[in-house]
């Protein structure tokens, strides 16, 4: 019965071309794995051939003996495949699946890339940017030998602390000598006030004196000019030669006796001059006073260098000094860093247009991934980093090729460091300012 309604069945050639299929005895092509079709082709082909061959008779042995079987089994596998919907592309080794991937990436990446956007379009940043502080250059004041050193690299020091000393030995005997100066000084200064005080009392009696010693000498005069008139007037008989020589001398002394006396007068006189010198050797006094006190205190300032001490609290950096090494005035030794750190931030010029002072920032550093500082902006550098280099471009000679410039923002760090003394200077962090 099976065999009697599967001859029965009239074989579709467009739905079920595997219902004809090829006699036994003719070859049948191998399946490719590319395409269906080709299949059914050489099928097809086959059994063409094989008709032509062996007629009608041979057809109808097949379809008798095994090629309705075929036919069922074929037919159902083709029923399984309709309803799957996948057809002959289900044995396709080139399926959808790469596709799907590639759609599925490309959609990712278009979300991730709408996220980024809607997370940055109100921010600038930068990795163009490094922590910046305060370091104090510690240098030598006076020359001399360390004997004493207090510190080591990296350190943290204190205002105040006395970090190493110069040998003091020179610098005491210099003060010591300078206080000799001025002790010598100050002598000269008070004998020279005492003067001034002799001077001021002395000078306008020295004058009444010198006025009087005239006086006295004018009357001597007078009264030797009388002798010497009477000796010269009288009969030769009623005096004597002798007398007259005497009379004559006695004239001739206290004319020069009046002489003397007005030379003195005239040293006398000048009362306001003695005083005035006598002041002015009291002013050269205490000029010279003061010159040694400035000596005594350059002295003193010379020995107080001989101590270095700490002018803030920072930490130790770049020490090139140790005991016994003998320093040069002015000669750098080490670093102060204190812990005040901020951030310069090089922003192009075309990121500027919304920034402003006081919008806050989110900065990250290399160094330390884990760690999220937040600050503001503080101030925004009136130039670009090349207007300030030692060699400014000069654009208005020869070809010019625009370079986006970059200025400097100094943002302020607030909060994040937690316990950290700071931060290294001129390590690289990535800072994020809100700009809108």
């Amino acid at each position: 019965m099976k065999i009697s309604s599967a001859f029965l069945r009239k074989p579709d050639s467009e739905k079920d071309p595997g219902a004809e299929l090829p006699p036994p005895s003719a070859p049948v092509s191998p399946r490719h794995p590319a395409s269906g079709h080709a299949r059914r082709s050489d099928r097809e082909m086959s059994y063409n051939d094989g008709d032509k061959s062996d007629g009608n008779d041979d057809s109808e042995k097949f379809r008798k003996s095994g090629g309705a079987n075929k036919s069922d089994d074929d037919g159902k596998k083709r029923e399984k495949k309709d309803e799957g919907g996948g057809g002959d592309d289900d044995d396709h080794p080139n399926s959808k699946l790469p596709l799907i991937i590639v759609a599925v990436v490309v959609a990712l990446a278009i979300i991730g890339g709408i996220i980024y956007w809607l997370m940055t379009r109100g921010s600038e940043s930068t990795d163009d940017a490094y922590t910046e502080g305060r370091a104090i250059a510690i240098a030598a004041r006076v020359p001399g030998y360390v004997t004493t050193l207090n510190i080591n690299d990296n350190v943290v020091v204190k205002a105040g602390d006395l970090m190493l000393i110069i040998d003091p030995r020179d610098y005491i005997t210099a003060r010591d000598q300078a206080a000799a100066n001025l002790a010598l000084a100050q002598a000269q200064l008070s004998s020279s006030q005492v003067d001034l005080e002799i001077a001021r009392v002395r000078a306008p009696a020295n004058f009444s004196q010198a006025e009087a010693e005239l006086a006295q000498a004018e009357a001597n005069q007078r009264q030797a000019e009388q002798e010497y008139r009477r000796q010269r007037s009288v009969d030769q008989r009623a005096t004597t030669q002798t007398n007259v020589d005497q009379a004559t001398a006695q004239m001739k002394s206290a004319t020069a006796a009046v002489e003397n006396a007005k030379a003195q007068l005239d040293v006398a006189s000048l009362v306001p001059q003695n005083i005035q010198s006598a002041e002015d050797t009291v002013k050269q006094r205490q000029s010279q006073v003061a010159q040694a006190k400035a000596k005594l205190e350059q002295a003193e300032v010379n020995l107080s260098y001989t101590e270095l001490r700490a002018p803030q609290d920072g930490r130790i950096t770049r020490r090139n000094v140790d005991r016994g090494t003998y320093l040069q005035a002015g000669q750098e030794i080490f670093y102060v860093v204190t812990a005040d750190v901020w951030v310069t931030a090089n922003f192009k010029e075309s990121q500027l247009a919304d920034m402003r002072p006081g919008q806050t920032a989110t900065v990250t550093v290399d160094a330390f991934p884990d760690l999220e500082l937040h600050g503001h902006v503080d101030s925004i550098q009136q130039g670009s980093g090349a207007r300030f280099s030692a060699f400014p471009a000069e654009n208005a000679t020869g070809n010019f090729v625009k370079i986006v410039r970059r200025v400097p923002v100094k943002i302020i760090i607030d909060s994040g460091l937690g316990d950290r003394q700071g931060l290294p200077l001129g390590i690289s962090v990535i800072p994020t300012v809100t700009v809108r």
